[in-house]
């Protein structure tokens, strides 16, 4: 008998796909559909606010082809959770209208294939590792987006069969499997939940990703690893889009979900974050795009009009999500330097670092990748740090972007004397509140700029300021590199 991996289960997870009975809806009285849009949506609304359970999640979805017109996912910490929840449904006028296509009942699962040691020795783990194996037990449906859910069970055939394999190569193809799934980081965020015992496979799949193109390119790739080439078989698969509650009469009038009408996430009343950080578990290697309201784009334009980028490509596409904390330098770092070593296994990931402010009991972490929805799952690990006190973007006010700086040497004391110099015109300028140099505690060269603003016109008013045009024109002659102004995601 080979040796079976160590698992550790988190929630419990039910697919529940409905068709809907359209020539019953269209014959339907006016009166008769609006109870089922409303009972519906109250469902909906307050099964994605977890009022039934205080923990979890909840997502519905449009699903497209002949399989089913609707999925109702829910996240919950016990089956009996998920059991009322699926119950409740039944309950309201708009059931009478749906019939069940099918369903998939699964359990969020981790196990010591790739991790070995946070089963072996916990104690050696570092934070980082257990924050990132953890989280992917308690996932979150991102708040927009695709989905695509399969079952997917372990081949038992004659020439193939996964579980004669020993453990040690089980382990050496599933690390393969994952290589191919890092190439997606940023850009699918997946769940792996097992069936075993719950349904007919063994494992539900489900992938979440802004761009649909993405989830065919992750599966058709992966298809050429041996572990699904030779040990896997797959099922029915199915492909949505997520809509919120608010958005169901529109749905079933026929109309385009999501309307647009609804904030991002507002329904999503429990969560601030989207974190489905299980993006490189047994089957493959999570979230908002959160690139804003057009500000940051209008303020890259205007910046790069005034031509204060000092030669930075102007569409430099990178994100950067900061966070802010007051615990000790040196603990922050050994836990930041921690998940820098996961952060550095996917090839979104340009640079992870903490900046020690000047004159401030306070530190910046500054995390910044090739796309923003990489940048806003990393800021899930990063906002458990300890002693986090807010995220840029989270102050009030208007947060500007960014301002990375390499400074030469011979200057790095020139640049600060400059900086507080700047920074007396800043406490008479109207609308500012604050503004720090912070120090990378790696590289004392490598500065970073942090300013908040009452308003966006504040801000710009100092931008297009002489002074400011002065020191940028000064900056040119005292850095190493060109400047950086990223997003702050």
């Amino acid at each position: 008998m080979t040796a079976a991996p160590p698992t550790d289960e988190g929630w419990f997870v039910l697919h529940d796909f409905r068709t809907v009975d359209w020539d019953a809806w269209r014959e339907a009285p006016d009166h008769e559909r609006e109870r089922a849009v409303d009972e519906g949506t109250q469902y909906l609304t307050r099964h994605e606010a977890v009022d039934d359970a205080g923990e979890g999640d909840s997502g519905v979805f449009s699903v497209l082809g002949h399989k089913a017109d609707l999925l109702v996912l829910h996240f919950r910490p016990t089956l009996d959770q998920l059991s009322r929840a699926e119950r409740r449904f039944e309950g309201t006028a708009l059931s009478a209208f749906t019939d069940r296509a099918t369903s998939y009942v699964s359990v969020t699962e981790i196990s010591g294939y790739s991790t070995p040691e946070y089963f072996e020795d916990p104690e050696s783990v570092d934070e980082g590792t257990r924050r990132y194996m953890e989280g992917k037990l308690t996932p979150e449906v991102p708040d927009d987006g695709y989905v695509s859910f399969y079952p997917m069970t372990k081949r038992r055939g004659e020439t193939h069969n996964w579980y004669d394999l020993d453990l040690e190569e089980r382990s050496d193809l599933m690390a393969s499997h994952a290589e191919t799934g890092k190439g997606y980081a940023g850009r699918i965020n997946q769940v792996i939940a097992s069936s075993v015992g719950l349904d007919d496979h063994e494992w539900g799949v489900t992938l979440f990703s802004d761009d649909p193109t993405d989830i065919k390119d992750i599966v058709y790739d992966m298809r050429f690893d041996d572990v699904s080439s030779k040990y896997s078989d797959f099922g029915e698969f199915y492909v949505g889009r997520r809509f919120p509650p608010a958005d169901l009469g529109a749905y079933l009038a026929g109309e385009a979900v999501p309307t647009g009408d609804s904030e991002g996430g507002e329904s999503h009343a429990h969560g601030g974050e989207t974190d489905a950080r299980g993006d490189t578990g047994d089957e493959h290697g999570r979230g908002d795009d959160s690139t804003g309201d057009g500000d940051d784009d209008s303020i890259r334009s205007e910046l790069a009009d005034l031509d204060i980028y000092a030669g930075q490509p102007h569409g430099e596409d990178v994100y950067a999500t900061v966070l802010y904390s007051e615990a000790d330098t040196d603990d922050l770092f050994s836990e930041v330097d921690g998940l820098r070593g996961n952060f550095d296994h996917y090839d979104t990931h340009e640079k992870t670092a903490v900046y020690e402010a000047r004159g401030r009991d306070r530190n910046a972490v500054v995390s910044i990748w090739d796309t923003a929805s990489a940048a806003e799952t990393a800021a899930g690990f990063l906002s458990e740090l300890p002693d986090v006190v807010s995220r840029a973007g989270e102050e009030s006010g208007f947060g500007t972007m960014g301002m990375f700086y390499t400074v030469d040497p011979d200057y790095r004391e020139e640049f600060h004397d400059t900086f507080d110099t700047v920074g007396e015109v800043l406490e008479g300028m109207e609308g500012h509140q604050d503004t720090d140099l912070l120090v990378n505690v790696e590289d004392e060269n490598d500065m970073f700029i942090s300013s908040q603003w009452d308003a966006r016109e504040n801000a710009m008013a100092f931008f297009r300021s002489e002074e400011f045009g002065e020191t940028v024109e000064w900056g040119r002659d005292v850095l190493a590199d060109r400047p950086r102004h990223v997003f702050l995601a």
